[in-house]
């Protein structure tokens, strides 16, 4: 399949830096950028520097029938992309990739079983590049699991046939040193229905640029995520949702906590209504849970509009401690405080982790939750600050 990035207009935004995989396209950042000034620049350096072809993670896991499998040259990997890199981290890992992963799922094909794949890293810096395919009305599930330590970057790129339904799940379990950067980008064929799951438990640093546009009218995207984070650590999420046809849909929700001094959370949310996209229909939320003194939630909704004929839109973003009436409900019950808070952070994350659909990954997510929670109230987790 020919690479079409060039097929769609070019967006013009301080927002949206020209993708490209020239590196020299995407400077060395300073943190005064509009795209980098949340980020920790000097946490990221090894990942915004260039040198030799770095390996990859250690991968595991088992590949259902039917379901493809191979490594591909970056050449290759470019040719059936869905856009060249938004950002210099994953340009970074495009260039430094010594080769490249694809999956295909072909046409017609209903895969019953999750396909888990699990990305160990043994300390060292590795760069890939992944790409994967699902053919027209097929049926799947993909758990993509990191762990170990790493500094790891970078691109991926899932394109969905038309019809097809589609769940990708990342879990970032990874270690409490490890940074972790790069680029996901989701192409949404006509009527198909796709749902997304990010979760970001560990690691020092993550910086995820996650984006999404649809090739073909009546797509449905659902972007869901859960972050915590704990002292010293960085998450970000970065979403991009481009309603570049007509009668599409999306929602994005992301809900995030954090505790101890230093941690920090962004989420960046952003959506653009093309002149074209008549009778879509979008809503992004973002809600933050401050469980401490020190944190930092940096939370920024966008909508870009072009036309006004549009079935709907909208944004919410919220930051807060505990609900003061839901401590005091549960309290006037005879639950303990500490049990009273648990309940509280239990059901605002749980809302997200019932939909991954994987009943280990979902299980795993509740006991990353109540390990997180008794940091709270044991000894949290330190880092060097960038």
């Amino acid at each position: 399949m020919p690479n079409v990035a060039g097929a769609i207009e070019t967006i013009e935004s301080h927002l949206h830096p020209e993708p490209s995989y020239d590196v020299d396209k995407h400077p060395m950042p300073t943190g005064r950028e509009e795209i980098w000034r949340f980020s920790p620049i000097r946490t990221l350096k090894p990942l915004l520097q260039q040198g030799e072809a770095l390996g990859g993670l250690d991968w595991s896991g088992e590949f259902p029938d039917g379901v493809e499998w191979k490594t591909i040259t970056a050449a290759e990997a470019r040719e059936v992309a869905i856009e060249p890199p938004v950002d210099r981290i994953s340009a970074i890992a495009a260039e430094r990739s010594a080769q490249a992963h694809y999956l295909r799922v072909p046409a017609d094909v209903e895969i019953d079983e999750p396909i888990v794949f699990i990305g160990r890293g043994d300390g060292a810096q590795v760069a890939e590049t992944f790409v994967a395919e699902f053919g027209p009305h097929s049926k799947a599930t993909l758990v993509l699991r990191f762990e170990g330590s790493a500094k790891y970057s970078a691109k991926y790129d899932f394109r969905i046939g038309a019809g097809a339904q589609i769940n990708l799940v990342y879990v970032n379990d990874w270690a409490g040193d490890s940074i972790h950067g790069g680029q996901i980008s989701v192409e949404v064929g006509r009527d198909a229905q796709v749902r997304t799951v990010h979760a970001s438990m560990g690691g020092r640093a993550i910086r995820i640029a996650e984006r999404a546009r649809y090739n073909g009218p009546g797509g449905q995207l659902e972007q869901f995520g859960i972050y915590f984070a704990d002292a010293g650590q960085d998450i970000e999420h970065r979403m991009f949702v481009d309603h570049n046809e007509p009668n599409t849909k999306s929602n994005v929700d992301y809900r995030g906590a954090l505790q101890g001094k230093g941690a920090h959370s962004v989420w960046i949310g952003d959506v653009l209504i093309r002149k074209q996209a008549l009778g879509i229909e979008t809503y992004e939320s973002n809600k933050n849970l401050v469980l401490s003194e020190g944190c930092q939630a940096d939370s920024v909704p966008n909508l870009e509009i072009e036309t006004g004929e549009i079935a709907g839109a909208g944004h919410a973003s919220s930051t807060g401690r505990f609900d003061d009436n839901q401590l005091f409900y549960l309290m006037s019950r005879g639950i303990s405080e500490e049990e009273s808070r648990r309940l509280i952070v239990h059901g605002f994350f749980n809302d997200i982790i019932r939909r991954v659909g994987v009943e280990h990954i979902e299980r795993k997510l509740l006991e990353q939750v109540e390990r997180e929670l008794a940091l709270v109230h044991g000894t949290t987790r330190t880092a060097d600050h960038a």
